[in-house]
């Protein structure tokens, strides 16, 4: 995927996003804007994983350790949603740790909890 590739499905990820915050407004639970978030990015024919594992790997081993990303966005985009009162630094290292292992390039940190989206609406980058 080119750089700009990734940044015309980042802007429609913004977009979407912006549309549910729109419909369903802050102080719902991280779940129902998940589905929401899902069933937007799939309408615009956005292929889009909920709920994808990722395995531990230690020196070259696969450890009885997963983590679960909560969308996959056409294989190469990694979304992590929040419905909290603010994003904490652990929110931020987690979607970090999630495109390293991962290996994925591009991700995004999204906190629904916030009366203007683009508040919570957060662009992290792995050697991109």
């Amino acid at each position: 995927m080119t750089r700009e590739e990734y940044n015309v499905l980042g802007g429609e990820i913004l977009d979407a996003s912006i549309h549910v915050h729109k419909e369903m407004g802050p102080g719902l639970l991280e779940s129902v804007y998940h589905q929401c978030l899902m069933h937007e990015l799939s309408s615009r024919g956005i292929v889009c994983k909920s709920e994808v594992f990722l395995p531990l790997h230690y020196k070259g081993k696969k450890l009885n350790k997963t983590f679960k990303i909560d969308l996959l966005v056409e294989e190469e985009i990694i979304i992590e949603l929040k419905a909290v009162d603010a994003l904490l630094p652990v929110h931020e290292a987690q979607i970090i740790s999630y495109l390293k292992l991962a290996q994925k390039k591009l991700g995004y940190l999204i906190n629904f909890n916030t009366p203007l989206l683009k508040n919570g609406f957060k662009r992290f980058v792995n050697n991109f």
